[in-house]
């Protein structure tokens, strides 16, 4: 078989379409990775104009309640005393559907709020799985394709999935969620939130944490077995939708417990995982998880195009006292979020109401489409000036982050970061019903993929456990 090039769109080969290129081993992203800014940039535009991913989803205003005191580790004003409430909005959604799809597909679900907080808008954008499939956005574009439709066909392909996956050894932790029964929960009212990346949080003293969120629900979990998936899916399509309007409705208001885990900034250095590798979790043991408020949805939209589908949520919302860390995954979204609104909404997305801050928005921005206020009027929209305009300030600056290795394409360490042994674990975890659910679950979704595909999977799951492997076998044979 004749060897095939790739190639950027200028024509110019590549050299490695595995690995972003950052500053040292576990250092940032460098925005000199032109082939990551085109790749990211190209796949944010492939459709319109519904969300590329996380298209079908259902939103609910709400509060956040502060329970407990953390500004030892961050001075943001939102976590400021016991008892503040902040308005948020949040999202939930499915991750690969279309605007049409069933809410209870198998697949990860979003779940994104917005606080309106006295210092600006934050958002955190998360899932209801603690790690992802993936942890380096170069590769993300592949792996969503592999979740769209054939070309030909307009089929959706078990063999593109089976065959990214088994390519891509790191995505086993989160296929053993997935295709357990938390793969299908039953509604968004009773399934966790996390923001799956690692953040910072800045003290007062200016010190530096890394901190992982948290928000369990106060309804309990509850999933629906696969074949239950798929009767409602038929019957109500958009039964998660239909829960969570009705309960608000009916002031059975929702309720999330949000926690944190926060490990000092040095132990990332010498901790046996690394914390900023996204397919992996901080165990419990070493980093237990701190009480910090509860979310709550008490308010249900008045009109779902205005407040659900034009609310735009992205990760380089932040405030002072919340950061970012070198998260490779977390790193790329920091493009391609904000990439993404400013394409499917308009260069000023941050003015729609749904989006708008509560504190006032001073800045020189001009123009654009959807332009609806007074553009500025006549104010100077330069600094620095001589004329009164806005200026920087020092009162959010960030201590340096330390970076340690040459500029270079970097693989993980997978000998630090053993791509198998969480899976494991979490497999171990589950009752006798709950393996035997996960193993029929993967097995029938590897239904007419290739002999070679799955035996390369097998291999996996094999590493991961061997009764996982040969309970999954054994269907496979049957």
């Amino acid at each position: 078989m004749k060897k095939i090039d790739l190639t950027m769109a200028n024509g110019r080969v590549v050299e490695n379409n595995q690995n972003s290129l950052t500053a040292g081993a576990r250092g940032p992203i460098l925005m000199q990775d032109v082939l990551l800014m085109e790749k990211l940039a190209h796949f944010d535009r492939e459709e319109i104009p519904e969300r590329i991913v996380h298209a079908k989803g259902a939103g609910a205003h709400g509060t956040f309640t502060v329970t407990n005191d953390i500004s030892a580790y961050t001075k943001a004003s939102i976590f400021s005393e016991v008892g503040k409430k902040t308005k948020t909005f949040t999202r939930f959604s499915t991750v690969g559907g279309e605007r049409g799809s069933a809410d209870t597909a198998r697949d990860p679900r979003g779940f994104a709020t917005k606080f309106y907080t006295d210092e600006g808008n934050w958002d955190l954008v998360g899932n209801n799985t603690p790690v992802f499939f993936i942890r380096d956005p170069l590769k993300f574009p592949d792996f969503i394709h592999t979740q769209k439709r054939l070309p030909a066909s307009n089929l959706k392909s078990n063999t593109m999935m089976w065959d990214f996956w088994s390519k891509s050894p790191e995505s086993l932790h989160q296929l053993t969620t997935l295709f357990s029964n938390r793969g299908t929960p039953d509604g968004y009212r009773h399934m966790n939130g996390y923001g799956s990346h690692t953040y910072s949080f800045i003290n007062a003293s200016n010190e530096r944490f890394w901190v992982k969120f948290h928000l369990k629900t106060m309804q309990g979990i509850k999933n629906l077995k696969a074949d239950e998936a798929t009767k409602i899916a038929g019957e109500n399509p958009d039964y998660a939708t239909e829960d969570l309007f009705n309960a608000i409705a009916n002031k059975d208001f929702p309720r999330w417990e949000m926690s944190i885990q926060v490990m000092p900034e040095e132990d990332a250095s010498t901790y046996h995982i690394n914390p900023f590798d996204v397919t992996k979790v901080w165990p419990h043991d070493d980093y237990p998880l701190i009480e910090v408020g509860v979310l709550e949805l008490n308010q249900n939209p008045q009109n779902y195009f205005t407040e659900v589908e034009q609310a735009a949520f992205s990760p380089t919302n932040k405030v002072a006292g919340i950061g970012f860390s070198p998260d490779k995954m977390l790193q790329g979204r920091l493009f391609s979020y904000p990439d993404t609104q400013r394409y499917r909404l308009g260069v000023n997305y941050n003015a729609l109401p749904i989006n708008k801050p509560i504190v006032d928005v001073n800045n020189g921005y001009r123009n654009g489409s959807m332009r609806f206020d007074d553009n500025g009027a006549d104010a100077p929209n330069y600094e620095p000036s001589h004329f009164q305009v806005p200026t920087q300030t020092d009162r959010v600056d960030e201590p340096p982050l330390k970076i340690d290795g040459d500029a270079a394409r970097y693989e993980y360490e997978t000998d630090v970061n053993n791509d198998f042994a969480q899976a494991g674990n979490l497999y171990r975890l589950m009752s006798q019903e709950e393996k035997d659910d996960l193993t029929q679950n993967i097995a029938n979704a590897m239904d007419g993929v290739p002999a070679e595909i799955v035996k390369l999977q097998l291999q996996h799951f094999k590493k991961a456990d061997e009764k996982y492997a040969a309970a999954i076998e054994q269907i496979l044979n049957s």
